[in-house]
């Protein structure tokens, strides 16, 4: 048997997987956002119409839609630069040769990201709750106003935004600690000794070799914020006056609120192609900076 041969025999079963529970998947999701399959098709198969790119064209019309996309784009500008701020500082304060218990604090950090999503969304609701959540109470105990954090549209999605940076800095903190420690330490060594601070130290040395790191934590964080669903579902239902609604929540509401799936998957690659954008975008500008 041959390398190729035998290459092909390994990675088949793979590629079977992927074929079933990927490829297909998207291939119907595809054929089904050009067609109005709805309640009434689902019940009987010959109600089903071709409807060409009709979905997509309503969809670009609908004002919830561009309202869906803005706030989705919201969690994104604010969401990202915070997560990423929050997982790199914590990765260097873990990564200082002064930090102690260690494991112990690298676990508790990471611990969030393995809860389950829901349960914790319920607590920082009860958290966050107008009249008996701990976070107004301990600011009535020092005077100052409670605030209505998931009750009021200018409020709730920075609620969210914090609940989703707490849930999952820690997943990059985890990238960001690898990629601190493969950076030599012969670099900070020479560097102490011709007198730079420790700020011109992580400037000129710790920026520049993490950024193929900071590139893929950096992809990684805007494709998870993009598809922002479960914080929003369970802490606001998408409200107050659909404030948080984001574009995966409108999805899940086109699809299995009013079944309009044929819609729904409309929905579903516009997000695709918008991510497929600002990814390819990131991308050129990472490789025109290091040409430059």
């Amino acid at each position: 048997m041959n390398t190729s041969r035998a290459a092909w025999l390994f990675i088949t079963p793979a590629l079977i997987i992927l074929g079933l529970f990927f490829l297909l998947p998207v291939i119907a999701a595809l054929i089904l956002s050009v067609t109005d399959y709805d309640l009434y098709a689902l019940a009987d198969i010959r109600n089903l119409r071709f409807v060409a790119l009709q979905n997509y064209w309503q969809l670009l019309q609908r004002p919830l839609f561009w309202s869906a996309l803005g706030h989705t784009v919201y969690f994104v500008v604010v969401g990202v630069p915070l997560s990423l701020f929050a997982s790199l500082g914590a990765a260097m304060l873990l990564n200082s040769p002064l930090a102690r218990f260690k494991p112990f604090f690298r676990t508790a950090l990471f611990a969030p990201v393995v809860t389950t999503v829901v349960a914790v969304a319920v607590i920082w609701r009860y958290l966050f709750n107008t009249k008996y959540g701990l976070v107004n109470y301990a600011l009535d105990s020092i005077g100052m106003p409670t605030v209505d954090w998931l009750g009021d549209p200018h409020w709730a999605m920075p609620t969210i935004i914090l609940f989703a940076v707490w849930k999952n800095f820690g997943y990059n903190m985890i990238i960001f600690m690898a990629g601190l420690q493969a950076i030599p330490g012969d670099l900070y060594e020479a560097a102490r000794i011709d007198g730079a601070s420790a700020f011109a130290q992580f400037r000129h040395i710790t920026l520049p070799m993490l950024k193929p790191t900071m590139l893929m934590v950096s992809i990684l964080t805007v494709s998870g914020y993009f598809q922002l669903f479960a914080e929003p579902y369970v802490m606001t239902e998408g409200g107050p006056l659909q404030s948080t609604t984001s574009v995966l929540y409108l999805m899940y509401e086109e699809g299995f609120k009013w079944w309009n799936l044929g819609s729904a998957s409309a929905v579903a690659f516009i997000l695709f192609v918008i991510m497929f954008a600002v990814t390819a975008t990131m991308l050129r500008l990472s490789r025109q900076g290091e040409k430059a």
